[in-house]
């Protein structure tokens, strides 16, 4: 588990092919920035841009993860060199800063457009419609492992139908993530919110009785 409240910038040094062929996944060798490595061992798991991996290779100062071709087609930013936002799992003994955040990507989000409002920043996102049921006014998501406050929620129907939602950023927020980098067209790793999405299995499951 993880809290969305990213530890360090690091950054994607190396993207290796794994054997197998076109089906096989990959290695990343990262730079784990200013994130300490001295707790981590062989095993453990690291979100990755809001992707939760595990550990194969490690230093004093990088490690490295096998992210599958599965991966890779449900996520965005893990197949080539580049800032990635990290933060190691969650325990017991830390206090809970974002919310309950699992590592797993639920779906790919486009940003419809990101601005500076004042001193703060304007992110629009655009969601993919199946994921608008768990996404509501002050509930939270995360995007690119970055626990955030959702300001505006809208469902835009027709062609292009998706769930758009907006996010106020604050200076401390552009400053020690990688979401400085984004402009319209980004593609956003996003996670829903977990208490949301056991609400949703309950209610549906009792609706079916």
């Amino acid at each position: 588990m993880f809290t969305g409240i990213v530890a360090a910038v690091g950054s994607i040094q190396s993207v290796t092919p794994l054997a197998g062929g076109e089906d096989a996944g990959v290695r990343l060798a990262i730079d784990a920035g200013g994130l300490p490595l001295a707790d981590v061992g062989l095993g453990d798991s690291i979100a990755i841009n809001g992707a939760c991996m595990t550990v194969v290779e490690k230093d004093e100062r990088s490690f490295a993860v096998d992210v599958s071709r599965e991966s890779l087609n449900r996520t965005a930013g893990l197949d080539q060199p580049g800032e990635v936002n990290l933060e190691k799992a969650l325990t017991l003994a830390e206090r809970l800063g974002g919310h309950l955040v699992s590592g797993h990507v639920d779906g790919l989000g486009k940003v419809h457009s990101f601005e500076q409002v004042g001193e703060s920043y304007k992110l629009v996102v655009d969601a993919p419609a199946e994921l608008g049921k768990f996404l509501a006014y002050k509930g939270s998501v995360v995007v690119n492992g970055v626990s955030l406050t959702v300001n505006n929620v809208e469902d835009v129907a027709g062609a292009d139908a998706c769930c758009r939602f907006s996010i106020n950023l604050i200076p401390h927020t552009i400053a020690v993530t990688t979401l400085k980098h984004l402009a319209a067209g980004a593609k956003v790793n996003l996670e829903i919110d977990l208490i949301a999405r056991y609400v949703e299995r309950m209610l549906s499951a009792t609706t079916a009785r």
